[in-house]
């Protein structure tokens, strides 16, 4: 029989205040989890962030370089934007994004057709705004957990308030059953390769249309 599973994700990283306490919660609970970094935040500081997540069997992907609406960019600054962040990726932790999580998942058919990677998007639970406390981010997270999703979160500057959520988070997924993957092997334990150039902004993995229904 299957096990259920869930891609947990963070977005805005790397960190040191916020990606490494959910390191340690990570490996508290034997989970590993996808960072989709941006690339101005990959610096001499945070390379070694990046290098641990790889260690603990994370999956580190690319969420641009410096987060704008890429739909008002030109062909070049989106390639700019991807092509950058691919190479300090690669230079800090010696791999290349498998996946890309579109700024403020604002998408066009211009960059479906200049970005070679899958498109990620997720549920959310509206992490980044501090209004949002962090018992609605518990409750946000297990009303939306389900077999083969893939959770939104962020590890921003500052955002405690989402290391907090995770840890009720964390155990209260496992108690329910839920084991916690990469995206990569969210993928590849539902039978789906999703490829480039594709429509699509996964939420779920079997998903085939633009946008999940329930979002």
């Amino acid at each position: 029989m299957a096990r259920k599973i869930l891609a947990l994700t963070f977005d805005d990283g790397p960190h040191p205040d916020t990606t490494l306490p959910i390191l340690d919660l990570l490996s508290e609970y034997h989970a590993a989890a996808t960072f989709f970094v941006l690339g101005e935040h990959i610096t001499a500081q945070t390379e070694p962030i990046l290098r641990r997540a790889l260690q603990q069997g994370c999956e580190l992907c690319s969420h641009s370089f410096s987060h704008p609406d890429m739909t008002q960019l030109t062909a070049a600054e989106i390639c700019a934007e991807i092509s950058e962040t691919e190479k300090r990726i690669e230079a800090a932790a010696g791999v290349l994004p498998r996946f890309f999580r579109p700024p403020y998942i604002a998408v066009n058919d211009a960059m479906f057709r200049l970005i070679p990677l899958p498109f990620i998007a997720g549920y959310g639970v509206r992490d980044y705004d501090d209004a949002v406390s962090a018992e609605a981010r518990i409750r946000g997270v297990l009303q939306k957990a389900a077999d083969g999703r893939i959770i939104l979160l962020h590890d921003l500057a500052g955002n405690t308030q989402t290391v907090a959520a995770l840890r009720e988070i964390l155990p209260a997924l496992q108690k329910k059953g839920y084991a916690f993957v990469t995206v990569s092997q969210l993928f590849s334990e539902k039978g789906i390769v999703p490829q480039p150039h594709q429509k699509i902004l996964y939420s779920y993995a079997e998903q085939t249309a633009m946008y999940a229904d329930d979002l």
